[in-house]
């Protein structure tokens, strides 16, 4: 079973199973653990977990106590905190896959993601969520780049086989388009951006698609937009000017160029992280 750890959320120790690169820059995780039979259901398909990481030259057990070794280590033996979005898990099998967008040798979590191996241990936290498509919605809107495609794609599959709408999601590279499973009536436009300073090219592509008639009437639209912040940000603008309802728009951003992830998380209590 899960183990609750102090202060905190239950843990779910888990194994690295295998690992498969779908794309030049995305990598899916798959791992295994007994206490997935507990694992909870947040009834959202943007389901995400936290992933803890802790110095391996400290040889510690988990559950961790997060708390505690903030307050006692030193600042390079600090515990490392990353967000990921469940792409599904199988209760029954115990199996479990996150995606991760690489990106060179930065970071902390993608570079797990990229040299893992089978029997390697992957410790975390969850699972919470927040957005849900509506079967009862006539149109459904996503956009996001590679960080927000796991939760694009997890609600695309759970979409009922009625539902119309549209998915644009932006890439730097071609090689990184993949086959999504999605309903008929629901189109995935795949949007090559090589400028990566150009951070209102997804809500151009907003702006100028067809919106049907009544899209700017209550429970006639719901928007999934997530990923790079400053991005988002310009989407909001668009849905804002379409009179889209705030209570239709699940909307964050998932990281900030050129920041750190701690930087990008400390600035979310900030006015330049905030989209409202």
């Amino acid at each position: 079973m899960a183990t609750p750890g102090r202060h905190g959320p239950s843990q779910y120790t888990l194994a690295v199973e295998s690992t498969e690169w779908l794309t030049p820059h995305l990598v899916r995780v798959i791992a295994v653990g007994e206490s997935l039979a507990g694992f909870a259901d947040s009834g959202h398909t943007d389901a995400y977990v936290k992933l803890l990481f802790v110095d391996p030259t400290l040889d510690l057990e988990p559950p961790y106590d997060l708390a505690a070794l903030r307050a006692t280590l030193p600042p390079d033996q600090q515990p490392v905190v990353r967000t990921y979005t469940v792409r599904w898990v199988d209760r029954a099998a115990r199996r479990l896959a996150i995606d991760f967008l690489t990106h060179g040798d930065s970071g902390v979590a993608a570079v797990w993601a990229a040299k893992a191996a089978p029997g390697d241990r992957l410790v975390l936290a969850g699972p919470r969520g927040a957005y849900t498509p509506d079967p009862a919605v006539g149109w459904h809107v996503f956009a996001g780049d590679l960080s927000a495609l796991p939760a694009i794609a997890a609600s695309l599959e759970a979409l009922p086989a009625h539902a119309h709408g549209i998915a644009h999601i932006e890439v730097a590279d071609p090689a990184d388009i993949l086959h999504l499973t999605r309903p008929a009536e629901v189109a995935v436009n795949w949007l090559v951006n090589t400028d990566e300073g150009d951070t209102t090219f997804l809500a151009r592509a907003m702006e100028n698609m067809h919106w049907p008639a009544a899209a700017d009437v209550p429970g006639a639209v719901q928007v999934f937009a997530h990923g790079e912040r400053e991005s988002v940000k310009a989407i909001r603008k668009v849905l804002h000017a379409r009179g889209v309802p705030r209570e239709a728009i699940s909307i964050s951003g998932y990281w900030a160029r050129g920041r750190t992830e701690d930087a990008f998380q400390a600035e979310k209590r900030e006015p330049i992280g905030r989209i409202d």
